[in-house]
């Protein structure tokens, strides 16, 4: 296997260096461009997909060699499925390896939106002690929060959010009844959800269901003053414009935004010079502890693809075999499965 080599759209970590190591040499393009990937197709055997990207349908057709595609993360919308199930290529991911991290991360925005911290500091550098009586803080404690996509990520949001005494539901068509009822969460329609929630957080797959699954219409029937978080995908929401206006006319309190649709965004759109959206450039679940577990679940299991074994966590399990029934949480319907919709 002198030729082969691992395909990478942005950097690896070294700990799924190691673990691929075996079966080729790391190539990490310097474009990740559908034509400069086409140029780096011979021998490779196996394609992690980073950064911006993407396994089309035509670099998984023109990659006679590849044996495998990795996602260090749990969405796919960056692979075209469809294209590797056709060519019987596995496309193993990582849910709930770094659901810890985006968890704390949603927190962590919930309470810097609410206790309005870049606006203190900046009062305190300016010399402006007295602005500590013109206005307040707001509380976790006691408000509503919605999470929509009841997966890994969004049940662990769930357990830390308890430690606030915040009410908690949730949204999600595939949700586990069993789970919420562990976890103290009521299960609503989603309708009901923005109607309730004092802090509304993001934590569904992006799929051709959800895409712009928050809109202007819905946006309507937020609980004015609402805090809303995104730490799954840009596409998520319509559009900028929409949370712009939302924030203008007070529907919306604050805003925190982790991803976007494309990446990086337009740094120049109006909605990024507003003191109530805070932002980051998709870093926030990528701790050192969550990339490590990303990276060797990840490594680990296109490792075992190239050895012929079966892999752990796979979105199409169905190019192992034509007949498998419904079993370990998959639905082989014409969507795939059950994970093309929301975490689990």
């Amino acid at each position: 296997m002198s030729r082969a080599r691992i395909l990478a759209t942005g950097p690896v970590d070294s700990i799924a260096i190691e673990i691929l190591q075996p079966f080729g040499s790391l190539l990490v393009a310097e474009d990740c461009r559908e034509d400069s990937l086409l140029s780096l197709l011979d021998g490779t055997v196996g394609l992690i997909i980073r950064s911006e990207g993407r396994a089309s349908a035509k670099v998984i057709r023109e990659a006679r060699d590849l044996k495998v595609i990795g996602r260090p993360g749990v969405g796919y919308d960056t692979v075209d499925i469809q294209a590797a199930t056709k060519h019987k290529i596995p496309v193993v991911f990582t849910p709930g390896a770094g659901a810890p991290a985006v968890a704390e991360a949603a927190l962590a925005l919930m309470l810097s939106l609410s206790k309005r911290l870049p606006f203190w500091d900046r009062q305190f550098k300016q010399g402006n002690w007295q602005s500590r009586f013109e206005s307040k803080p707001g509380d976790l404690e006691g408000a509503t929060l919605g999470i929509i996509g009841f997966g890994r990520i969004g049940q662990r949001v769930a357990e830390l959010a308890r430690a606030f005494d915040m009410t908690l539901i949730a949204y999600d068509p595939y949700g586990s009844e069993e789970a919420a009822r562990r976890g103290g969460v009521e299960l609503v329609d989603l309708a009901d959800l923005l109607g309730r929630s004092d802090f509304i957080t993001l934590h569904a797959l992006l799929t051709e269901e959800t895409r712009g699954l928050i809109n202007g219409e819905r946006l309507r029937k937020v609980k004015r003053g609402a805090f809303l978080i995104n730490l799954a995908r840009g596409g998520l929401i319509e559009s900028l414009d929409v949370l712009q206006a939302a924030l203008e006319d007070g529907t919306l309190a604050g805003v925190g935004l982790d991803v976007f649709e494309p990446e990086p965004p337009d740094a120049t759109h109006p909605l990024f010079r507003l003191p109530n959206c805070q932002t980051a450039p998709h870093a926030l679940g990528m701790s050192q502890r969550a990339m490590e577990r990303v990276f060797k679940s990840m490594a680990e299991d296109m490792a075992a693809v190239l050895k012929g074994e079966s892999p752990r966590n796979v979105v199409n399990p169905e190019v192992f075999a034509r007949n498998i029934r419904k079993s370990k949480g998959y639905s082989l319907g014409s969507k795939g499965s059950t994970l093309t919709y929301y975490e689990s």
